[in-house]
């Protein structure tokens, strides 16, 4: 008896792994951990059918990775604690550092960054407290409005072309999106730059921000 139930609970404990064995679930912890979704949020951020996006939600919901709340005809989803970003965020850096094929991939996905230079988030932090830079949070709106950046403006990367001309030339402009391997953070930056603006990409995302305990604001 003892037996089976040490192979029931590996068992159990392994169901946890198994829901993220999957490339489209752990894309969309990785948009749950910027704050909470809709379904038909979640379904355009992944790129999947709402029916699809629902049965990946369910599996996530069976190993207790989210949670939900219904709000009229809409489903919010969100993580079910704090403690699956950080699972997600240690998965992503192990296989950056034991799977050959990620760095390869990443590069690939990001495009070349010799030209996307990063700023350190301590760096950042002090150059927030002096007020001589502007952050950008270029991540969706929604993502925006449930945390961010304390001091960040809310420019997601489809209107930067049309914000970038307003934007002080004599200050340097630092934009921050999900995290260390989300493109838009370095599409503004070159967009930025290429519009002859001092542009720097934070070398994390809102999620690393928030678990270092530095400050936060949110929209609603």
């Amino acid at each position: 008896m003892a037996v089976g139930a040490k192979a029931a609970l590996f068992d159990a404990q392994a169901s946890v792994a198994q829901a993220l064995g999957s490339g489209r679930r752990a894309e969309i912890v990785d948009v749950l951990a910027q704050g909470e979704r809709s379904v038909e949020e979640i379904a355009g951020e992944i790129s999947q059918s709402v029916a699809n996006t629902s049965q990946h939600l369910q599996v996530l919901a069976r190993a207790g990775l989210v949670r939900s709340r219904r709000d009229g005809t809409r489903v919010f989803y969100r993580l079910a604690s704090e403690r699956v970003g950080e699972l997600w965020a240690a998965v992503r850096d192990v296989a950056v550092r034991h799977v050959a094929e990620v760095s390869v991939l990443a590069d690939e996905y990001l495009g070349e960054r010799d030209g996307v230079e990063q700023l350190s988030a301590d760096e950042l932090e002090e150059r927030l407290a002096r007020g001589d830079v502007v952050l950008l949070d270029v991540r969706p709106y929604p993502e925006y409005a449930a945390g961010h950046i304390a001091g960040a403006r809310s420019v997601p990367l489809a209107t930067l072309e049309t914000v970038a001309p307003k934007l002080p030339k004599r200050r340097e402009i630092v934009a921050y999106c999900r995290g260390p391997y989300c493109v838009y953070a370095d599409d503004a930056v070159r967009l930025l730059r290429g519009r002859g603006l001092d542009a720097r990409r934070l070398d994390v995302g809102f999620p690393e921000w928030r678990r270092a305990g530095r400050a936060l604001e949110a929209a609603n």
